[in-house]
């Protein structure tokens, strides 16, 4: 395979009828579908795509690119050294980039390392609930890419990928440097020539399944996702205040991050809001460690948490005038759901899942959907004149044991761009733990490879799991001590601790450490002259 390119564009109708995918492997008629694709690229939709022609100027870049647009070559600082270009930010992209900044190099095989994101912010996905309760401040969990790289020659483009260029003719010139391994192509305008090459582009939230889930429901995954979910919260608590009305959510999906949120916005709504959450599975966290599934459910039964098990959505949509859920379904009232007079209310249709159950209508003011996820890589059709990428059902990319992938000895993928699987065969776990965990072994390989060394093959451990359940709360459950599940404020304080360990630079850990320390004290303080006060007026004192 000479060129391809890859898009996190989930819009891809330009490409119909150009590119299609047979058993997995990715199919491109190169020569049409390159000028094709790169007149559209200066138009509205925007993506990651990916390009191929079988035309080539200089360093393997299409002459359809050269002719087609104004680009500028981006210089790398040093011509000698290695070039390894990251394509994504998070767990994966990052960490690597850290990784490889770490590590002894002998002089002259030192990389030089560029990170690309189209965020100017890093995100600490697994504490973005605590945004939610207030615990944590935005720079503590999202800091700039700028301030986590300003002590490292780590170089970071702020930019979106728009066409990739692999080349499979690496040789060695004179100076035993292995020419260009490829080029990517940046939005604005910057070609940049790389010798390594790190796929981390992670996964985008999937709403497209469902009828109307994309209009009315709103993802949580990112950093935009949990803002603009506290800033529909913090409308509603202002629009309720006073009135008597609860703020009804409803969270579909009850794995971690579903439980996660349903937990963490009923603490913060207590009596001024009814929170259910649906799944389709007669449990929640069906595959979470049984301690943590039991504190979890004690935790929701306690908050009152409604919890329909057994179902899935059917639609979601706006309720009509004085629609009432008898109406819809001749079944009876949910438990708290009345007339909907308001033209901002929300339905959902849920349909069972399993025999014995009876269809149900939810109304909601939010709705919040955590099932789904899409890897940002292509979705692509049929043609002739194949070119394989090797890709699984979900659109990943295959990868051996050293994270290569398949038939592209120059390209590593990990996190969510990778299809790798454990010692069982089961796929890995989309978790922030396992992307950890493979940007290490990431950079320790791209070492071995430049120091020509044997790679390693990636073996995931599975060091246990937290989730928080709100604030001063949450369960973990760690690995290495069968049966042990902490909970309550113990449990929040080793998950956030372990966090905090977890935080990308000693820099940064350092300054969140004096803020979570500096918060708790003055947390305890006014929790101390609270009950104080309760004491002497209660002794009348």
């Amino acid at each position: 395979m000479s060129q391809f390119a890859l898009s996190t564009s989930s819009v891809l109708s330009p490409f119909n009828g150009l590119v299609r995918r047979q058993g997995g492997v990715l199919q491109i008629p190169w020569r049409k579908f390159a000028l094709n694709s790169l007149i559209s690229a200066n138009s509205s939709w925007k993506g990651f795509c990916m390009v191929a022609s079988a035309a080539t100027g200089p360093n393997g870049v299409s002459a359809d690119l050269l002719e087609t647009e104004k680009t500028v070559q981006y210089a790398w600082p040093e011509k000698k050294r290695p070039r390894i270009c990251i394509l994504g930010g998070g767990f994966g992209g990052l960490y690597t980039a850290l990784r490889l900044e770490s590590l002894a190099w002998p002089d002259d095989k030192k990389p030089q390392v560029l990170l690309v994101d189209q965020s100017e912010r890093f995100v600490f996905k697994p504490m973005l609930y605590e945004l939610l309760s207030g615990e944590v401040d935005e720079w503590e969990i999202a800091p700039h890419f700028s301030d986590l790289l300003a002590n490292t020659s780590i170089q970071f483009f702020r930019d979106k990928v728009k066409l990739l260029h692999p080349s499979y003719d690496v040789l060695k010139n004179g100076s035993g440097r292995s020419t260009c391994a490829g080029t990517v192509h940046l939005e604005s305008g910057r070609l940049v020539e790389y010798d390594w090459l790190v796929l981390a582009l992670g996964a985008e939230s999937k709403l497209d399944t469902v009828p109307g889930a994309t209009d009315y429901a709103m993802p949580f995954s990112t950093l935009a996702d949990a803002s603009r979910v506290n800033t529909k919260l913090k409308a509603l608590e202002r629009k309720n205040f006073g009135k008597g009305f609860p703020i009804r959510v409803v969270i579909v999906g009850c794995g971690y991050s579903g439980v996660e949120l349903a937990a963490t916005i009923s603490d913060r709504l207590r009596n001024k809001g009814i929170v259910q959450a649906v799944n389709v599975e007669t449990t929640i966290c069906p595959s979470a460690p049984p301690g943590n599934r039991e504190a979890a459910l004690k935790v929701l039964a306690e908050r009152n948490v409604q919890l329909f098990l057994g179902y899935f959505v059917r639609a979601v949509r706006k309720a009509s005038y004085l629609e009432t859920p008898n109406q819809l379904t001749g079944t009876e009232n949910v438990d708290g759901v009345g007339q909907v007079n308001d033209n901002e209310k929300l339905i959902l249709e849920l349909q069972p899942a399993h025999r014995g159950l009876q269809g149900q209508i939810l109304e909601a003011d939010l709705v919040l959907w955590t099932v789904g996820s899409k890897p940002q890589l292509p979705q692509l059709e049929p043609c002739e004149m194949p070119h394989e990428l090797p890709l699984n059902a979900r659109g990943q990319a295959e990868t051996d044991e050293t994270l290569r992938v398949k038939g592209h000895p120059r390209i590593f993928a990990l996190g969510d761009s990778s299809a790798l699987k454990d010692s069982s065969g089961k796929p890995l776990p989309a978790t922030a733990q396992v992307a950890f965990q493979q940007a290490d072994f990431t950079g320790w390989n791209l070492w071995a490879a430049i120091n020509e060394r044997p790679l390693l093959p990636f073996r995931y451990q599975n060091l246990g799991e937290m989730m928080t359940l709100g604030r001063w709360d949450a369960a973990v459950s760690p690995s290495f001590i069968d049966g042990l599940t902490l909970e309550g404020p113990i449990g929040h304080a080793a998950r956030k601790l372990a966090y905090l360990f977890r935080l990308p630079t000693d820099e940064h850990r350092i300054k969140v450490g004096i803020s979570w320390f500096t918060k708790t004290a003055m947390d305890s303080v006014a929790s101390l002259q609270t009950t104080l006060t309760k004491v002497v007026s209660g002794s009348g004192l």
